[in-house]
């Protein structure tokens, strides 16, 4: 069984859009490190963001594994790039897991990622995914993807958006 493990922009996106119900539909379990629940749980309940709490109170009902990293796997994985703490244990795990699968958004980690090899989606990728395997509708999917490109909160450019909405209309 693959090992999904996901990155702190995807749970923030999919929070915001109140859908990280299609994490379970898709992978059935999902992992986070430490650092990224610390980064969305922790400190966004800090900063009083709504997803926090989303997010929180889904782990908890998922009962879904949050991964202390240990501290030989940090140790071992020096990325030749700048890396917040989430992605630096998202990365280092990943390496110590047969054919992980990657959720992360950031644009620095994902080219680090696939110069490790490592198989990954973003929040577009998870919603395209949906609605291949008739978790969205095209409308759902369509509605999901607009919403992203329109808000600020969610750091999808819109032109991405642009080219994920017509590449999953043909």
């Amino acid at each position: 069984m693959t090992v999904v493990l996901c990155d702190a922009g995807p749970l923030m996106a999919l929070g915001k859009l109140n859908r990280l119900d299609l994490l379970a539909g898709l992978f059935g379990q999902v992992q986070i490190p430490r650092a990224v629940y610390d980064e969305v749980v922790t400190q966004g309940l800090v900063r009083g963001a709504a997803e926090a709490l989303t997010v929180r109170l889904f782990w908890q009902s998922q009962q879904w594994p949050i991964v202390d990293v240990p501290e030989a796997l940090l140790a071992a994985y020096t990325p030749p790039v700048t890396l917040d703490p989430g992605e630096t244990e998202l990365l280092a795990l990943a390496q110590a897991v047969a054919d992980p699968l990657l959720l992360l958004d950031d644009e620095v980690a994902p080219p680090e990622a696939r110069r490790l090899g490592l198989l990954m989606y973003g929040t577009l990728g998870i919603l395209v995914r949906a609605h291949r395997q008739g978790l969205l509708s095209f409308d759902q999917a369509e509605l999901l993807i607009r919403e992203i490109a329109a808000r600020p909160d969610i750091w999808i450019a819109a032109r991405l958006c642009e080219q994920v909405l017509a590449s999953l209309s043909t």
